[in-house]
């Protein structure tokens, strides 16, 4: 009976052993020094075009981070945002979060091209976005990070995960929380990770509900939103306002006194502070821009680990715009 109890615990402990290795094997084939010799000036060569861009328009640090985002947040970070429509799928480049909104697409196109040009063949186009969005919060004055490497890149694109997955500005803080969570990401993350409102632009249609509508906003930042954002839908809707009106083209922890002050932008954003549950993250992160730091570098680590395409899943394309 004991030996046999035994071979039981034996035989689930290999058990347990077996799909704790499976269930963590595609995130562990990511690494930092995933490139280190097979396109040792990969970050060099990322960095110099993306330094160009932002030189050019500061707005393109936040319009390329954006891009990872709203890449990780549908069906993993695998690069499929960067698809355009084919005859065979409807790509996430026109889904409702996206249209006449993700920006940054040719910045995207030139560091490929600077890419292939050292090291041929070898990099993801999912991984340039990434080491782009962390050079992009730096090159704005906010904190580095050693970005883990690996991914692949998907071979087809969802329209309408794109509508379903990423949470609309006019979200609630229930919503943003459950969305984060069923990608395992918590609600410090959420906070931290929304945080990126630091810097960038929003459009009138995003926002005009918010300013003309709600009462848990400032009046004279309504007011002076309302001059650039005409109250009539189709009238103005690309009018752009800056997220963070103290500092929007610097990666700083200012967003969130904005919140205090109930000067958010977005309606999603203010739910952040609005005698919530995560009042008391932006409160001390209001206070404390190394908590902030720290915290966002912790999430978008983690939200790089979002279902990763890995070993033989995937593909490494030669242009980011188009399956090979």
């Amino acid at each position: 009976m004991a030996s046999s109890f035994s071979r039981f615990s034996q035989t689930l402990l290999l058990l347990v052993v077996f799909w704790g290795i499976t269930s963590s094997s595609s995130n562990a084939q990511l690494s930092t020094d995933y490139y280190s010799k097979s396109c040792p000036n990969l970050f060099s060569t990322i960095k110099f075009t993306v330094h160009s861009a932002i030189m050019k328009e500061a707005r393109m640090g936040a319009s390329l981070l954006r891009l990872f985002f709203h890449d990780c947040f549908v069906n993993g970070c695998d690069g499929s945002l960067l698809l355009d429509d084919t005859s065979s799928f409807t790509g996430e480049k026109n889904a409702v979060p996206n249209r006449n909104s993700a920006r940054g697409f040719d910045v995207i196109d030139d560091i490929k091209s600077a890419v292939e040009n050292v090291c041929p063949g070898v990099v993801s186009c999912a991984d340039i976005l990434a080491i782009a969005a962390r050079d992009s919060v730096k090159m704005l004055g906010g904190p580095n990070w050693d970005v883990k490497l690996g991914r692949r890149d998907a071979k087809s694109a969802s329209q309408a995960a794109a509508n379903n997955g990423i949470p609309a500005p006019t979200s609630n803080l229930n919503r943003l929380i459950s969305r984060f969570n069923a990608l395992g990401l918590s609600t410090r993350d959420l906070v931290a990770l929304t945080g990126a409102h630091t810097i960038g632009q929003a459009r009138c249609t995003s926002f005009r509900a918010h300013i003309y509508n709600e009462s848990n906003i400032d009046l004279s930042f309504a007011k002076t939103k309302q001059s650039n954002c005409p109250r009539s839908s189709g009238s103005g809707d690309n009018n752009l306002s800056p997220l963070d009106i103290q500092t929007p083209t610097y990666f700083d922890n200012k967003y969130f006194n904005n919140l205090i002050g109930k000067r958010g932008l977005l309606h999603s954003d203010q739910e952040l502070f609005n005698g919530g549950s995560t009042d008391s993250i932006v409160r001390a992160y209001s206070k404390n821009p190394s908590s902030f730091s720290s915290d966002f570098v912790t999430a978008m680590i983690k939200m790089g680990d979002i279902s990763p395409l890995t070993g033989s899943k995937g593909e490494i394309r030669k242009n980011c715009r188009r399956v090979n």
